[in-house]
């Protein structure tokens, strides 16, 4: 019996062996990442990478941290990606990332691979953070559920907040020296300077040019344009900087070109426009004049794929940042193609 269970062992450890050897001269097939339009046209825009975690940007915990963690039987999710929805790049081409899932703030420093995470301003816990912005070093984010705009520095200590007139906040955009601040229960956009004196507004409800229903997100261009989704008339709206109409593109609708719940809104530095589709799983993008160019994604979860996009920013660089919030990531592309 003893010999049969020593046979029983070898045949087992050469088996072993051989699926090892076997596994490690196996080379995966490579995965081209996806680019739109897809071959054989020339791409326009590429797939580069998705951010969840600080290990993203390059980032290590600490021994200290790693062994606090181990004993503590914390894995990091503090820090990592929920539900992300706005998002924002500040003048040095940062990231800021708010956290439905959460209720955080985040701060992703490239260069100098450093991720800062916030949960509230001074003794005040974010409630719903819903769009940041941020600009020589002032964070500036708004908070759906307690009506405000918060505005502190990297040390979390609060600057000031914004309330009155507000309601519920939940769009944010810097234009040079102003602040505005999409307000979706007052269906109107509130331009502010940065130390929170409200210098004008415009729309009210209605599905006119200029009026709004329940809008949400709010970009800015370099012609000099704020771009406003209207998402309950399923369009975008431009106005100057001034908040003077100037002209509207998409509809209700299932097919290209329309929209089925229009959020986050951003442009590039050739003037295209970008605009993600909470119902379509899909970005969509338009040139001025709301001509559409390109049809970017659908539902699922793999690069390129999207489950309730949210916000959308675009750098300097062209490089598009998308939040994809059930798929707890912010998905990163660029523009590649000419103007």
């Amino acid at each position: 019996m003893k010999r049969n269970f020593q046979s029983l062992l070898s045949l087992a450890f050469l088996g072993v062996t051989a699926l090892l050897i076997s596994g490690a001269s196996t080379k995966p097939t490579p995965v081209s990442n996806p680019v739109w339009p897809p071959a054989p046209d020339d791409p326009r825009v590429v797939y580069v990478r998705e951010l969840h975690a600080p290990a993203d940007i390059g980032q290590s915990a600490s021994l200290f941290k790693r062994v606090g963690n181990w004993i503590t039987g914390e894995n990091g999710e503090s820090v990592s990606m929920q539900k992300p929805f706005g998002l924002a790049l500040d003048e040095t081409g940062n990231l800021c990332v708010t956290d439905m899932g959460a209720n955080r703030v985040y701060y992703c420093d490239f260069k100098h691979k450093q991720w800062r995470s916030f949960d509230g301003v001074g003794k005040t816990k974010f409630a719903s953070p819903v769009a940041v912005a941020r600009k020589d070093g002032i964070f500036y984010v708004a908070d759906s559920q307690l009506g405000k705009v918060f505005a502190f520095g990297d040390n979390g200590k609060p600057v000031r907040e914004i309330s009155t007139p507000l309601v519920r906040p939940v769009g944010l955009a810097i234009a040079g020296n102003s602040l505005a601040v999409v307000d979706s229960q007052a269906h109107a956009v509130l331009v502010f300077d940065l130390q929170g004196k409200l210098r004008f507004q415009f729309g009210q409800r209605g599905a006119g040019n200029g009026e709004f229903n329940f809008p949400t997100h709010i970009a800015t261009d370099r012609q000099g344009h704020f771009l406003v989704t209207d998402s309950m008339n399923s369009r975008v709206q431009v106005f100057d900087l001034a908040g003077k109409f100037i002209s509207t593109f998409g509809s209700n609708g299932n097919t290209s070109g329309h929209f089925g719940r229009p959020k986050g809104v951003a442009a590039d530095t050739f003037g295209h426009i970008y605009v993600a589709d909470a119902v379509f799983d899909n970005v969509q993008v338009f040139d001025l004049s709301g001509r559409l160019l390109l049809n970017i994604g659908q539902s699922g979860n793999r690069p390129g794929e999207f489950g309730l996009p949210g916000g959308v920013a675009v750098g300097a660089d062209n490089q598009i940042y998308i939040a994809d919030g059930y798929n707890h990531r912010v998905q990163v592309l660029k523009y590649v193609g000419q103007k």
